[in-house]
Parts: C-alpha cells; sequence; structure tokens
C-alpha cells in the first residue's frame, strides 16, 4: 500500500513538474516571441541582415549565419516531409488560425510555411528542456526539491527581460546546452559532455568558450592535470564542430564578429540609456534589464549569497567572468544581457541559494569541491 502510495505520488509529481515547466517555458517563450520573433520582415523584432529567410536559406550575414542547429533541423524535416503533407496542412490552417499562432506574415508563405512551424517548436522544446536541465543542475548540486523545482521557473521567465536589445532563436538551446554540459560534468563521466559540447557550438560558435568554465566540476573527480586535459579536448572537438561550419558560410557577407567600438563605453556614459531606457516585455513597459535598477538589484542578489556558494560555483563563476565580460565588452552591441550567458549557471545558483536562505532551510547539501 505505501509502496503505491508512493507510486502514485511520484506520477503526480513528474505530471505536476512537467505542466509547471511547460507553463514556465511557453510563457517565457512567448515573452520572446512577442519581442523579436525570428527578426522576419514586418513584425516586431525585424532584422535585414539575418532574418527568417535568410538564416534558413543560409544566406543570413555573419556570425549568425554560424549559429545553424535549429535551422538545419527545420531544414531537413522540411526535406523529410512529404511536400503532399505540407500543403494538406498549410491548407488545412486558415489564415487566420496561422496568424493567431505565429503573428507573422513569414509564416503566411507557403514557401516558408512548414519550416517556420518547425523553428517555432524546435525553440519551444529547447525552453522546456531549459527549464528541466537547470532543475536537474540544481538537484545536482545538493538542492532541496522546493528550491530545485522553482528556482529553473525564475531564470526561464526572466530570459525575455534579459533578452533586451535583442533576442534569437539560439538563445534557449544555449541555455539548455550550458545547463547540461554542467549537469553532465556533476553527474557523470567527463567524455558524456562531448556530444552536448558538438551541439551547443554548432548552436553558437561561442559554446568553445565556455568549455575552460567547466574546469571546477570536472576538477572534481581529477587531478589538476587531467582536469586541463579534459577541457583542452573538449575545446578540440569544439573547434572541430565549428570549422566546417565556419568554412561553409566564409563568403557570407559581414565579419566573423562584430566589433561594436566604442558604443559599450558610450552606452554606459549615457545617463538616458543607463538610467531611463524601456522596454516592452510580456506586453508591459518595463525598464531594460540593462539599466541601473535591474542591475543593482542583480548585485544585490549575488552578494547576499555569495559567501554561502560552494567554492567550485565561486571558481566556475570567476573563470566564466573572465571570459565573457572582456568577449560581451568587446564584441557585443550595448546592453544585450543576452551575451552574458556563460554565467547562467551562476545566476540560476545564485537564485537557489537565495530560495533556500529565504524559505528558512539553513544549508544547501551542495558536493564538497576539491582541495
Amino acid at each position: 500500500m505505501i509502496e503505491q502510495k508512493t507510486r502514485a505520488a511520484r506520477l503526480y509529481f513528474g505530471v505536476f513538474c512537467f505542466v509547471l515547466y511547460f507553463v514556465a517555458a511557453a510563457a517565457s517563450f512567448n515573452g520572446y516571441y512577442d519581442k523579436w520573433h525570428f527578426s522576419e520582415a514586418k513584425v516586431a523584432g525585424e532584422d535585414t541582415r539575418f532574418n527568417f529567410e535568410n538564416v534558413v536559406d543560409g544566406t543570413a550575414m555573419r556570425p549568425v549565419a554560424y549559429r545553424v542547429l535549429l535551422p538545419t533541423v527545420a531544414n531537413w524535416v522540411d526535406a523529410a516531409v512529404p511536400k503532399s503533407f505540407q500543403g494538406w496542412l498549410y491548407h488545412y490552417q486558415d489564415f487566420q488560425k496561422i496568424d493567431a499562432l505565429f503573428a507573422s506574415p513569414t509564416a503566411e508563405n507557403p514557401v516558408y510555411f512548414f519550416r517556420y512551424l518547425i523553428l517555432f517548436l524546435e525553440t519551444l522544446l529547447f525552453a522546456l528542456l531549459a527549464v528541466y536541465a537547470m532543475r536537474w543542475v540544481c538537484l545536482a548540486l545538493g538542492f532541496g526539491p522546493a528550491t530545485a523545482l522553482f528556482a529553473p521557473v525564475i531564470v526561464i521567465l526572466l530570459v525575455p527581460f534579459i533578452e533586451c536589445n535583442g533576442g534569437y532563436y539560439y538563445d534557449y538551446p544555449e541555455l539548455a546546452f550550458v545547463s547540461l554540459a554542467v549537469l553532465v560534468a556533476l553527474r557523470f563521466e567527463w567524455w558524456w559532455i562531448v556530444p552536448v559540447a558538438v551541439l551547443g557550438t554548432w548552436n553558437k560558435e561561442s559554446f568553445l568558450l565556455f568549455m575552460p568554465a567547466l574546469y571546477p566540476f570536472l576538477r572534481q573527480r581529477a587531478s589538476r592535470l587531467a582536469a586541463a586535459m579534459r577541457v583542452g579536448v573538449l575545446c578540440v572537438f569544439c573547434a572541430i564542430a565549428y570549422l566546417p561550419v565556419r568554412l561553409r558560410f566564409a563568403h557570407n557577407p559581414a565579419d566573423a564578429s562584430v566589433v561594436p567600438g566604442l558604443d559599450q563605453l558610450t552606452y554606459f556614459l549615457h545617463p538616458h540609456e543607463f538610467f531611463f531606457d524601456t522596454e516592452m516585455t510580456y506586453g508591459l513597459l518595463l525598464w531594460k534589464a540593462s539599466t541601473i535598477l535591474p542591475m543593482v538589484l542583480l548585485v544585490w542578489t549575488v552578494w547576499r549569497v555569495w559567501r554561502r556558494l560552494p567554492h567550485m560555483i565561486k571558481r566556475h563563476a570567476q573563470i566564466a567572468a573572465a571570459i565573457n565580460f572582456p568577449l560581451y565588452v568587446l564584441f557585443c552591441a550595448p546592453g544585450e544581457l543576452r551575451n552574458l550567458s556563460m554565467l547562467y549557471v551562476v545566476l540560476l545558483v545564485v537564485l537557489a541559494t537565495n530560495l533556500e536562505e529565504w524559505s528558512g532551510i539553513a544549508t544547501t547539501r551542495m558536493p564538497a569541491s576539491a582541495n
């Protein structure tokens, strides 16, 4: 009887968790989609440099042209599914339904309708995967069940705010792959990171630079030399995944990386933008996450629990910040906080630690760091 009740409780919790996470992922995705869509014409987020049509046709400007995981899968599915079925699906959906689902003229184009649908679903599914991956990271770090349940929900709902000044279809896969890489480094043998590293690099080339931030986790079960060598091997696999993509799109317009020059400095020295700039998120006109008040709240959130974080999380944060902040200043558009994505797991752990402190749990049960 007790065993049956336990199974029933687990089943209920699994269903409850899925519903909660699906709703949170869908809300987050909708917040992103309303702001940025897929950069196609005549919608919010329109950008002719790398709109949906250019992305799936392989003619987008660099460096977005290199972020091919989701567009490639969409093209594969498009090639595999019979055109007769695609045509039936397109005509079955009258334009009113298409417009209600996508709110995009591009989706009404029969040439792009099916691929638009696939990319739409891919992005949503990666948002859902990201929430689960973050939960698994929290559990691997020893957080309680309630904290592990709700901390990922907070992070995923914050993503549309983090996507200030820009948001793209590869942001949710990046969050998922960053979380999965940390999870595998914590729970499994290091070589299982290889497929995550390859797919993560295929999604966004900068994932290669995230590999050194895994060193503190790999160090838990290996010597300094062995952990460093494993990081090196992972970087090699990332480079192998990136090289064919780099060569394939070498002749696409624009440069392989964007150097905004003094734009970052100008942004932070401009009082109106840094203090008062606003943006529509979740249908509300709110301060951008890159303005002073949200930044103060973020610093306060980190400062409250920094001393309580395990040594390996602190080391991970320091390595990730040492890599990510210079890249952000040198190569990213002003105020695009989404480009600080190497710190996603740090944000997750900081929020989870604050949740446990608020709920009255004295200590987190995280694995001890290596000496």
